[in-house]
């Protein structure tokens, strides 16, 4: 357990405590954009396999059962999930350096600024609450604390990189999907989302339905 959770913390430290922070701009000041990229990649690819290898080899705890009515429930909670992370490739101004930013939000963006981390964040959080052991507490929360500190991150370097357009484009958005809606700072239109994106991430979440015992080994839900 110990090396997973030095597994854990060093992968949130690659992700926020570096990418996320002041340092970011410290070691690119010193060795240069292109070659951060290329050691924070690295250190990604690095970081991520060492989690999976000690959460594999981990000794648990059960801390709590899943039974079957919350095992469906959280399998329910995965379509929009699937949905998120597929809405989030189109058009998608947070997740690309801040292009677009001086537009009109459209699509996902309406929802929540950051489709792709709630799905992150999303999935991590219902793989807590269905495997109910310590391993994967450390292991699934590693992820959950990533994805929900690179929200507000992510807006901080936006809002320094762009201080013309990010306030508007802020004021119009929201972090907590449909906040900005329900404020009446936005509407919903489900035609920008548009038909395909929802599609796949219904076909992916049937397919992980259905293969989820064949490619990880346990069920996700239980009969």
């Amino acid at each position: 357990m110990t090396l997973l959770i030095l597994a854990a913390l060093l992968w949130i430290f690659v992700h926020v405590g570096i990418s996320g922070t002041a340092l970011r701009a410290r070691v690119i000041g010193a060795v240069g954009e292109k070659a951060f990229m290329i050691g924070f990649s690295l250190a990604s690819v690095v970081s991520i396999a060492l989690l999976v290898l000690a959460w594999r080899a981990a000794p648990t705890t059960p801390l709590w059962f899943a039974g079957p009515g919350l095992r469906w429930v959280l399998a329910a909670l995965m379509l929009p999930t699937l949905v998120l992370f597929m809405t989030s490739h189109k058009r998608n101004p947070t997740a690309v350096g801040g292009k677009g930013l001086g537009e009109e939000p459209r699509g996902i963006q309406r929802v929540t600024r950051h489709p792709m981390l709630w799905s992150f964040a999303l999935w991590a959080g219902i793989h807590i609450l269905g495997n109910g052991d310590a391993a994967s507490l450390v292991f699934f929360g590693a992820f959950l604390v990533t994805a929900l500190a690179g929200m507000p991150s992510i807006d901080a370097k936006l809002a320094a990189r762009h201080p013309q357009a990010w306030p508007d484009f802020a004021a119009r958005t929201s972090i907590v999907p449909f906040a900005a809606i329900a404020a009446g700072r936005n509407r919903l239109v489900p035609g920008e989302i548009g038909l395909m994106p929802p599609l796949v991430g219904l076909l992916l979440w049937a397919l992980l339905l259905h293969f989820h015992r064949h490619i990880f080994g346990v069920p996700a839900i239980l009969m």
